[in-house]
């Protein structure tokens, strides 16, 4: 084996393993700005903070890239 195709190959092998490594993890539910705003009012009024009351959004409005996270 050369010197160069060592030094390539050892290149694509750490290339693969931190690809691999990337794509580990744990998906979880997508929160809403309202949903995150109530948990955290919750969660502020457990600690005796005053906060305001969180405000539901006026309409779903579709955007063209919605299907690309459903």
């Amino acid at each position: 084996m050369t010197a160069i195709s060592k030094s390539l190959s050892t290149g694509l092998c750490l290339l693969m393993i931190a690809a691999v490594a990337a794509g580990c993890g744990r998906r979880s539910s997508l929160e809403t700005p309202y949903q995150a705003s109530v948990r955290e009012a919750r969660d502020a009024r457990k600690t005796g903070e005053k906060v305001p009351e969180p405000q539901k959004p006026e309409k779903n409005k579709p955007f063209i890239l919605d299907p690309l996270i459903e």
